[in-house]
Protein backbone atom coordinates (compact mmCIF):
# COMPACT_ATOMS: atom_id res chain seq x y z
CA UNK A 1 0.00 0.00 0.00
CA UNK A 2 1.28 3.31 -0.97
CA UNK A 3 1.70 6.53 0.90
CA UNK A 4 0.58 10.20 0.33
CA UNK A 5 4.49 10.69 -1.23
CA UNK A 6 3.72 8.26 -3.09
CA UNK A 7 0.29 9.50 -4.71
CA UNK A 8 1.77 13.47 -4.61
CA UNK A 9 4.95 12.19 -6.67
CA UNK A 10 2.37 11.08 -9.89
CA UNK A 11 -0.05 13.68 -9.36
CA UNK A 12 2.17 16.55 -8.24
CA UNK A 13 1.68 18.79 -5.58
CA UNK A 14 -0.22 21.75 -6.86
CA UNK A 15 -2.92 23.24 -4.14
CA UNK A 16 -5.40 26.11 -4.77
CA UNK A 17 -4.67 28.92 -2.12
CA UNK A 18 -7.12 31.47 -1.24
CA UNK A 19 -6.91 34.23 1.32
CA UNK A 20 -9.62 34.45 4.38
CA UNK A 21 -10.44 38.24 3.01
CA UNK A 22 -11.04 37.28 -0.13
CA UNK A 23 -14.70 37.75 -1.97
CA UNK A 24 -16.23 34.36 -2.40
CA UNK A 25 -16.83 34.91 -5.66
CA UNK A 26 -13.20 35.41 -6.33
CA UNK A 27 -12.23 32.01 -5.01
CA UNK A 28 -15.36 30.56 -6.94
CA UNK A 29 -13.47 32.05 -10.26
CA UNK A 30 -10.02 30.56 -9.09
CA UNK A 31 -11.69 27.12 -8.72
CA UNK A 32 -13.93 27.38 -11.95
CA UNK A 33 -10.80 28.15 -13.77
CA UNK A 34 -9.07 24.86 -12.73
CA UNK A 35 -11.80 22.70 -12.32
CA UNK A 36 -11.02 22.50 -8.28
CA UNK A 37 -13.43 21.65 -6.08
CA UNK A 38 -11.57 23.27 -3.56
CA UNK A 39 -9.14 25.41 -2.49
CA UNK A 40 -6.62 26.07 0.86
CA UNK A 41 -7.31 29.16 3.01
CA UNK A 42 -3.96 30.87 4.20
CA UNK A 43 -3.00 33.50 6.48
CA UNK A 44 0.51 34.35 6.45
CA UNK A 45 1.89 31.13 4.84
CA UNK A 46 -0.11 29.41 7.35
CA UNK A 47 -2.71 26.84 6.55
CA UNK A 48 -6.00 28.17 8.15
CA UNK A 49 -9.24 26.62 6.61
CA UNK A 50 -10.75 25.16 3.44
CA UNK A 51 -14.00 26.35 1.08
CA UNK A 52 -15.25 23.98 -1.36
CA UNK A 53 -18.12 24.39 -3.31
CA UNK A 54 -20.36 22.58 -0.99
CA UNK A 55 -20.03 25.33 1.07
CA UNK A 56 -20.69 28.10 -1.11
CA UNK A 57 -24.13 26.37 -1.93
CA UNK A 58 -24.91 25.08 2.14
CA UNK A 59 -23.61 28.77 3.68
CA UNK A 60 -24.03 31.27 0.56
CA UNK A 61 -26.87 30.10 -1.84
CA UNK A 62 -29.26 28.19 0.57
CA UNK A 63 -29.19 31.02 3.14
CA UNK A 64 -29.78 33.30 0.74
CA UNK A 65 -26.67 35.64 0.83
CA UNK A 66 -25.39 37.53 -1.55
CA UNK A 67 -22.55 35.97 -2.69
CA UNK A 68 -20.43 39.71 -3.48
CA UNK A 69 -20.86 40.37 0.65
CA UNK A 70 -19.32 37.02 1.46
CA UNK A 71 -15.61 36.52 2.48
CA UNK A 72 -14.07 33.54 2.26
CA UNK A 73 -13.69 33.15 6.42
CA UNK A 74 -16.91 33.87 6.69
CA UNK A 75 -17.66 30.37 5.46
CA UNK A 76 -14.71 28.31 5.48
CA UNK A 77 -13.95 25.14 7.28
CA UNK A 78 -11.41 25.54 10.03
CA UNK A 79 -11.33 22.61 12.09
CA UNK A 80 -9.17 20.61 9.18
CA UNK A 81 -8.16 16.74 9.18
CA UNK A 82 -4.16 16.49 7.32
CA UNK A 83 -2.28 14.19 6.62
CA UNK A 84 1.55 13.99 6.12
CA UNK A 85 3.86 13.12 3.36
CA UNK A 86 3.93 9.89 5.53
CA UNK A 87 0.44 8.67 6.13
CA UNK A 88 -0.97 5.78 4.61
CA UNK A 89 -3.52 5.75 1.35
CA UNK A 90 -5.49 3.12 3.73
CA UNK A 91 -5.44 5.62 6.31
CA UNK A 92 -6.43 8.49 3.88
CA UNK A 93 -9.20 6.67 3.14
CA UNK A 94 -10.40 5.50 6.37
CA UNK A 95 -9.86 9.39 7.44
CA UNK A 96 -12.60 10.68 4.69
CA UNK A 97 -14.97 7.77 5.19
CA UNK A 98 -15.25 8.52 8.84
CA UNK A 99 -15.25 12.31 8.75
CA UNK A 100 -17.26 12.10 5.74
CA UNK A 101 -14.60 14.48 3.72
CA UNK A 102 -13.32 14.86 0.46
CA UNK A 103 -10.04 16.65 1.12
CA UNK A 104 -6.91 16.08 3.22
CA UNK A 105 -4.62 18.90 3.30
CA UNK A 106 -0.88 17.36 3.15
CA UNK A 107 1.55 18.93 5.77
CA UNK A 108 5.10 19.22 6.08
CA UNK A 109 6.84 21.00 9.73
CA UNK A 110 3.31 23.17 9.56
CA UNK A 111 4.17 24.14 6.10
CA UNK A 112 1.17 23.10 3.02
CA UNK A 113 3.15 20.93 0.45
CA UNK A 114 -0.22 18.99 -1.56
CA UNK A 115 -3.70 18.42 -1.35
CA UNK A 116 -5.47 14.76 -2.04
CA UNK A 117 -9.10 14.22 -2.23
CA UNK A 118 -10.85 10.81 -2.53
CA UNK A 119 -10.97 10.40 -6.16
CA UNK A 120 -6.85 10.62 -5.99
CA UNK A 121 -6.46 8.17 -3.62
CA UNK A 122 -9.48 5.80 -5.71
CA UNK A 123 -7.42 6.62 -8.75
CA UNK A 124 -3.91 5.23 -7.18
CA UNK A 125 -4.75 2.75 -5.59
CA UNK A 126 -6.81 0.67 -8.73
CA UNK A 127 -3.30 1.50 -10.62
CA UNK A 128 -1.90 -0.21 -8.18
CA UNK A 129 -3.88 -3.08 -7.75
CA UNK A 130 -4.07 -3.28 -11.51
CA UNK A 131 -0.09 -3.58 -11.56
CA UNK A 132 0.03 -5.76 -8.85
CA UNK A 133 -2.69 -8.12 -11.01
CA UNK A 134 -0.39 -7.80 -14.15
CA UNK A 135 2.24 -9.05 -12.32
CA UNK A 136 0.64 -12.04 -10.81
CA UNK A 137 -0.48 -13.02 -14.16
CA UNK A 138 3.05 -13.12 -15.28
CA UNK A 139 4.09 -14.92 -13.00
CA UNK A 140 1.34 -17.23 -12.81
CA UNK A 141 2.30 -17.89 -16.97
CA UNK A 142 5.77 -18.26 -15.95
CA UNK A 143 5.58 -21.07 -13.94
CA UNK A 144 2.87 -22.87 -15.74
Amino acid sequence: MGAVSNLLDSKGCDVLTVKPEQPVHEAIEKMENISAGTAIVMDEGKVIGIISERDVLRKVILRGKDIDDVTVQDIMSSNLTTVTMETSLDECMKLMTDKRIRHLPVLRDKQLCGIVSIGDVVKYLVVEKDFKIKNLETYISGVM
